[in-house]
């Protein structure tokens, strides 16, 4: 369950953090290397020798380190313990942390260092267990999830990063380039702005990796459909130029760019991504062909076909005025003559599983339209329907109901024909994702009008007609599906 988003709780005083970020230079005489993920440990490790720093390491890290001939102790030989508990235990000893913990200008922690034989760990270079990756997988057990949360790995990150004034603590593979370019410049050392910046992501690191347990543990709470306590914590993925208008900061935090990847185009603006993940889980709702178009959030027309073509004609006729400069989702790869369609209006997204051969360089020529690989199936992508309110968080499970023919009560003396019953299946398949009042004219494979967002039901009825009148399309013997009340039928009196 990806539910992530870190509150601010307070803001630290400016004055305060900038005392603590003055320019003091922390030289490394030693360092303790233990990683999961081994991309660059070698060449940090090789860079951290050229200084004639000690290296103390543990398990597959000592053997990586030993097998590339690098100067290396293991954790054991300063400890004097071996591990045990099949690597269970390890680290967790004070010859580890308080070496770690020991602030270096208090006369007292040198003494009480001295006394023990400890020496100071001067730099921390740890990541985690791949958590997240193993319960990924398929068909992964408890158990195998259980073996692969990290302990000892997250008590040295955050001791590492609470002491920072004094250790240097790096989580990311990515870093150990900064750091290296960073010792050379300091002949070795590390300033105190660099070794803040490192805590706060090592924080970072250890509160993500918390919450991707507490996720997971919490989907095997089988008697209740929400959590006691929702976790979130996203890494942020993209700044945008700014959020719904110009004067908001905004970025994107998550795996949307890992759900939708964009092949061409200007960069995706907020309202941008609102209006793909609007488009697409509409278009989700769909077994037959179907193409959907979506303007600010709302569909303005749908359709389905025997062909991708036929059905984005359909989805086009609905509104063809509102589509200009719409979002566009297909549930097919995109094909030509469906492309050569679309490219007759200006379009700013598109949206398909994948493109035909030569789609793309025909689409690509209008450079700036956004161009989307669509690249999972988003009915497997289960997730909480999360929205904020001042103060907190509003939380419901993700509307994944389908309405059917057998859930639907007759309450009038003639019965739905067939094809009645299908176009109100249709309707209601796409009133569902239509902002409230909605109301939903429409036939059996096809959207003949839309009425959203009114504060008025008969309102909304109005414009979903009148956009049908626009356009030409006859509303007689049609079904109309709403999420709206009706104590009294005048909203559907429009459309006769």
């Amino acid at each position: 369950m990806d539910t992530i988003i870190q509150f601010k709780i307070s803001t630290p005083d400016q004055t305060s953090v900038n005392s603590t970020r003055e320019e003091h230079v922390l030289h490394v005489r030693r360092a303790l290397i233990s990683v999961s993920d081994k991309r660059g440990v070698v060449e940090l490790a090789r860079a951290l020798r050229r200084y004639n720093i000690e290296i103390i390491s543990t398990g597959g890290t000592y053997q990586a380190l030993g097998e590339a001939k690098i100067s290396v102790r293991s954790v054991s030989d300063v400890t004097g313990f071996p591990e045990i508990l099949d690597g269970r235990v390890k680290t967790l000893h004070p010859s580890i942390h308080a070496g770690i913990l020991a602030a270096t200008d208090n006369p007292l922690h040198l003494k009480q260092l001295r006394e023990h034989e400890i020496d100071p760990i001067d730099l921390v270079v740890v990541n985690l267990y791949p958590f997240e990756q193993t319960v990924a997988r398929e068909g992964v057990t408890l158990d195998q999830a259980i073996e692969q949360i990290d302990i000892g790995g997250p008590t040295m990150v955050r001791a590492a990063a609470k002491n920072h004034r004094h250790t240097i603590v790096v989580v990311n593979p990515d870093r150990y380039q900064s750091l290296i370019d960073e010792m050379e410049k300091n002949g070795g050392g590390i300033t105190l702005q660099t070794r803040f910046e490192l805590a706060r992501e090592a924080f970072q690191h250890t509160a993500t990796y918390d919450a991707m347990i507490a996720s997971y543990f919490t989907g095997f709470q089988p008697t209740q459909r929400l959590p006691d306590v929702v976790t979130l914590s996203l890494k942020q993925s993209d700044i945008l130029r700014y959020g719904e208008n110009p004067h908001q900061a905004g970025a994107l935090y998550g795996k949307f760019n890992v759900y939708f990847k964009k092949l061409h185009g200007k960069e995706l603006s907020y309202n941008n991504i609102l209006d793909i993940n609007a488009a697409s889980l509409l278009c989700a709702e769909f077994e037959k062909p179907t193409a959907v178009i979506v303007k600010h959030n709302n569909p303005c027309g749908v359709g389905s076909g025997e062909t991708l073509l036929d059905a984005y004609r359909k989805a086009l006729a609905t509104d063809p005025k509102s589509a200009f400069g719409g979002i566009v989702a297909v549930n097919r790869p995109l094909d030509a003559a469906t492309a050569e369609a679309i490219n007759e209006i200006f379009t700013e997204v598109i949206i398909a599983p994948s493109y035909a051969d030569g789609v793309l360089d025909l689409l690509m020529k209008k450079k700036d339209r956004r161009l989307i690989h669509q690249a999972v199936d988003l009915r497997a992508v289960k997730s909480l329907d999360i929205r904020g309110v001042t103060g907190g968080l509003l939380v419901q499970e993700q509307d994944q109901n389908r309405v059917t023919r057998e859930s639907l009560r007759t309450v009038t003396t003639r019965k739905p024909t067939d094809e009645e019953f299908e176009a109100l299946l249709f309707a209601w398949r796409v009133a569902k994702h239509v902002k409230s009042n909605a109301i939903v004219y429409a036939r059996k494979d096809r959207t003949l009008g839309i009425g959203a967002g009114q504060m008025s039901r008969v309102d909304s009825a109005k414009i979903a007609v009148m956009k049908a009148v626009e356009a030409g399309l006859h509303l007689a013997g049609c079904s109309v599906a709403s999420d709206a009340f009706f104590p009294f039928a005048d909203g559907l009196y429009f459309g006769c």
